[in-house]
């Protein structure tokens, strides 16, 4: 038997909001202010969504882990003052994002969450900024070891008492599909964020939000 609730979990970045300017120019900047040449734009990319000492440690290999230490805490420098002078703007929700997710949110049957690697304070921020109390579950990075581990999920379903059967992760990347086959979950990629979508091999793909209440309908009616 079924679970009567029903779990969605959203990726943040490349999911929910198009925060790759800020991410690309606050990376740009750890490394100058380190002296070291930025990564191409394309690896910056291809490491949103993994916590950030993963990401700096497959950006700069060839670095120590000091080194890799000091990049981490400038970027977060750099992207806490991004935040501060910008607001919400520099991370602008996607098209479409705000009218489902209030959609979703008003069936009861429905409990809305994050999985993310952003940290706690990134994550509050992006939430108070664009007012999306709706999310139930929030797991973030510093509570759990990087996507694509299943510990985010894993948690999420543990606190909202909901089964792998009724759960879903939406998101954009790789790691966000490896983790919800991890954790037994059906995955839903999106193609407008930033991994090449052929690449998520994902169980359903979305290419615009106003399509994603009637494809979870299909998908709980299987």
């Amino acid at each position: 038997m079924t679970s009567a609730l029903k779990l969605i979990l959203f990726d943040v970045d490349g999911t929910l909001v198009d925060s790759q300017g800020t991410i690309v120019a606050c990376m740009n900047e750890a490394f100058e202010r380190e002296g070291l040449v930025p990564p191409s734009h394309a690896a910056i990319l291809s490491i949103v969504g993994l916590s950030l000492p993963q990401a700096l440690a497959q950006l700069a290999p060839e670095q120590s882990a000091q080194a890799q230490g000091a990049l981490v805490e400038g970027y977060k420098q750099a992207y806490m003052a991004a935040r501060q002078r910008e607001g919400a703007a520099h991370s602008p929700l996607y098209p479409g994002a705000r009218e489902v997710l209030d959609t979703l949110h008003a069936v009861p049957e429905y409990i809305l969450g994050v999985a993310t690697g952003k940290s706690q304070r990134g994550l509050d921020a992006l939430i108070e900024g664009h007012d999306l109390g709706m999310f139930v579950t929030r797991q973030v990075a510093d509570h759990h070891p990087s996507k694509p581990h299943p510990s985010m999920i894993l948690t999420a379903m543990s606190e909202t008492g909901i089964p792998p059967a009724d759960t879903v992760m939406i998101g954009d990347t790789t790691f966000d599909m490896e983790m919800g086959r991890a954790a037994g979950v059906k995955t839903i990629g999106v193609d407008w964020g930033y991994h090449p979508a052929a690449h998520l091999r994902a169980d359903h793909m979305l290419s615009d939000y106003r399509a994603l209440p009637d494809l979870l309908r299909r998908i709980w009616s299987d």
